[in-house]
């Protein structure tokens, strides 16, 4: 199964790719009522852009209201293990074993994906490995009739009719079949889970067969990705993570994400490579999943493509780290770090921040950027190791 939180529903929301048709604003706020009424006004909008009544119509005339969909909707879990738990649960023998396999047998694929879009085999291969197992779990939601659902429902109408438009686009270009497109519950399809929108703009025939199939072909599965993932901003011939030790008297307020600085600084302040070198003339982040015992990595600027597939730290950081293990880098030290916080103990911690005039976001238990950023502050006020790791010392002294 897939263990990843659903990239629509980030802090953000950056990581959906750029709309290849925007809606006029009026068309975004045209929601609820009459579900009937509803689907005829997406088909009108269809068709004054360009695509067939007759696309609309096979598209629409069947869709229904799907009730667990808005009920996944809005029960969404949030995601609160930490790298540690979530990276082993998710980097296990058969991915590792199966990813090298499926390297192989695409290795053609894989080469083509490189060569036109820069994307190594490894990056793309862990977010296959992630998202659907390879396409073994990809979701049983009628696809249409969860775009339509979303779209109808007034929550986030702006996000879902534009996808729920280019399902129709894609039934248009033989891509798509109302009836028997499944995915995940947000309207995500195919192996490397992604939307309509994604598909119609960035989707690319891997198998010469004239269409774009996620759900069944590998090949258009890899260069989509490679083409979605360039599309996001990777930089060729770059890296992406690296895994690092660095000594104890570091000044680590100096880590954590958006803290780039030259690698020859981080050299300097004797921050070593765990395998191969470190890269020169680059620059990147220090980050320390778990605090200055666990866990450390270097974030070169392509890490920041993984930030907008999902900007879970912990799954981002979780699916580069497997991309390097993929292209061979060994195994983490894992290191000793203290115990983190219990939800309730977070929730305590957030709230403590917050009184301080701390911006922690929503009192949720979830270790996002805000409460790391408040944690590292009030770590270095106290005079203590500033790594953004919250314990319960540290909630004891607040």
């Amino acid at each position: 199964m897939t263990f990843r939180p659903s990239r629509l529903f980030a802090p953000a929301l950056a990581l959906l790719a750029v709309s290849a048709t925007a809606p006029s604003a009026l068309a975004a706020g045209q929601c609820g009522g009459d579900f009937r009424q509803f689907l005829a006004g997406v088909k009108q909008e269809a068709v004054s852009m360009g695509l067939s009544a007759q696309a609309a119509d096979e598209t629409l005339a069947n869709a229904q209201i799907d009730r667990k969909v808005l009920s996944m909707d809005r029960g969404q879990g949030v995601f609160k293990q930490d790298f540690l738990t979530f990276s082993q649960r998710a980097i296990s023998g058969y991915r590792m074993k199966n990813g090298a396999a499926n390297i192989k047998k695409y290795a053609p694929v894989f080469a083509r994906a490189e060569k036109e879009y820069g994307v190594p085999a490894a990056v793309i291969t862990a977010f296959w490995a992630l998202e659907t197992d390879f396409g073994a779990v990809q979701g049983d939601f009628n696809t249409v009739n969860a775009l339509a659902t979303l779209a109808h429902d007034c929550r986030r109408p702006e996000l879902f009719r534009p996808q729920l438009i280019a399902a129709i686009h894609m039934v248009q270009n033989g891509d798509l079949d109302p009836s028997s497109t499944t995915g995940a519950w947000a309207g995500e399809i195919g192996q490397v889970q992604m939307l309509p929108e994604d598909i119609v703009r960035w989707g690319r025939d891997g198998d010469g067969d004239g269409h774009v199939k996620l759900k069944t072909s590998s090949p258009d599965a890899i260069l989509t990705a490679a083409a979605f993932i360039q599309h996001l901003g990777w930089q060729p011939g770059e890296p992406w993570l690296q895994e690092v030790s660095v000594p104890s008297n570091l000044d680590f307020s100096l880590s954590g994400l958006g803290r780039e600085r030259p690698v020859s600084d981080w050299a300097a302040m004797g921050v070593t490579a765990r395998s191969g070198n470190l890269a020169g003339g680059l620059k990147a982040s220090l980050i320390l999943p778990q605090g200055r015992k666990g866990p450390a990595f270097l974030a070169y600027r392509n890490f920041n493509i993984y930030l907008e597939w999902n900007q879970s730290f912990v799954y981002t950081t979780t699916a580069a780290y497997f991309a390097t293990r993929l292209g061979g880098a060994p195994v983490y030290d894992k290191g000793n770090p203290d115990p983190g916080l219990s939800d309730g103990q977070m929730k305590q911690l957030q709230t403590k921040l917050q009184a301080l005039g701390h911006d922690v976001g929503k009192i949720d238990g979830i270790l996002g950027g805000g409460t790391r950023a408040a944690t590292q502050a009030i770590q270095k006020q106290l005079g203590i190791p500033a790594d953004g790791w919250p314990t319960a010392e540290l909630l004891n002294r607040l």
